[in-house]
């Protein structure tokens, strides 16, 4: 990536829903947020049961763990950099792959759908508070009151790619808090949930493969992170997954990483560069904001507007003829469901493998 060239890098179309000036492009544009940030996420999303049943049963994370980590961090990327069309795209892709995640709870019997909006909601309000929570415990610090007040309102912005509510998204520091008390008493450390979390923590699996000479080196990063990221972990938590760590690496993990992010944020194309190690795909999502390359058009949209203007329907409302025959396909005739969103969609979120 020490090679990337600005006459290289494809703009955006436009400024997509948030733009320069805004605070998830300040957040969410810091070194924290695809590592320690996104890391957390999707380890703490394992406890909701629903969730870790549609992971386990595809087995994405543990057959392709590189390839799925690249691919959800590019989707998550884009919402916040990229073009509204090209997130538009993504958004209604995203409905059909979630579409083969369907299936039988393995633990305390119902059913599970990754399109589910109470599912989306806690991948959505997971996602954004750990994005945050890093950026704040590695990063700059603590946002102003003004700044989190509009974090918590683009999160909203940001649902309306998902199927669930933005009305259902709260607006502060303490609805999201009491969001999460609400969700405790439905959290599960179910033997899937724990080794699903255990996995997500193994940095090394989404790191490139490296010369012998260099592995020490790799390996001391791939545990520094992890070390960063169950320190975000709040000690209930951790005790119901069976993860250990000590107080004292709790502390001494913290200015390791705040210097090393900060160090990194210094130079955009050393922070592309250690992007293109993680997440290769999300480079071309991120570079023109990194390089200050303007887009096309210089606006920013609602999700509502976008829509409109491309002919795309809310999230909630897609493909419910494809999510009915694998309905009819998984409960109905027994089989397997279509891989058909899935298959699409790497023309959008990237390969598979």
């Amino acid at each position: 990536m020490a090679k990337l060239k600005r006459d290289t890098v494809e703009p955006h179309e436009d400024y997509g829903f948030f733009g320069p000036g805004s605070v998830v492009w300040k957040v969410w544009s810091y070194p924290t947020a695809p590592t320690v940030g996104f890391q957390r996420s999707v380890v703490v999303e394992e406890l909701d049961p629903p969730l870790v049943a549609a992971v386990h049963a595809t087995q994405g994370i543990y057959q392709r763990s590189r390839t799925r980590y690249d691919r959800t961090l590019k989707y998550f990327a884009m919402v916040a950099f990229a073009g509204s069309r090209q997130v538009c795209k993504a958004a209604d892709i995203l409905v059909k792959v979630h579409s083969k995640a369907i299936g039988q709870l393995p633990y305390g019997g119902g059913t599970y759908d990754a399109n589910d909006p109470a599912s989306q909601l806690w991948i959505q309000l997971t996602g954004w508070h750990s994005i945050l929570y890093a950026y704040e415990k590695y990063g700059p610090g603590k946002l102003t009151a003004q700044e989190e007040k509009e974090y918590w309102e683009a999160c909203a912005v940001a649902a309306e790619l998902q199927t669930c509510s933005p009305d259902d998204i709260p607006r502060s520091r303490e609805g999201v808090r009491e969001y999460f008390e609400r969700m405790r008493p439905q959290l599960s450390a179910s033997p899937i949930a724990r080794q699903a979390m255990h996995h997500l923590l193994r940095t090394e699996l989404v790191l490139p493969p490296v010369p012998r000479w260099a592995r020490p080196a790799s390996m001391v990063v791939a545990k520094a992170q992890r070390i960063a990221t169950i320190a975000t972990m709040p000690r209930w938590m951790r005790e119901m997954a069976g993860i250990r760590q000590s107080r004292l690496l709790d502390v001494l993990i913290v200015p390791v990483m705040k210097t090393a992010f900060a160090l990194a944020h210094l130079h955009p194309r050393v922070e592309l560069g250690l992007l293109g190690m993680i997440s290769p795909s999300t480079v071309a999502v991120v570079a023109p904001i990194k390089l200050h390359i303007p887009p096309r058009n210089k606006e920013v949209l609602t999700p509502a507007e976008a829509r409109a203007r491309h002919g795309y329907v809310k999230p909630a409302e897609a493909h419910h003829e494809f999510r009915a025959r694998q309905a009819a396909r998984v409960f109905g005739e027994g089989q397997v469901p279509s891989e058909q969103g899935l298959i699409e969609s790497q023309e959008i979120l990237g390969p598979l493998a």
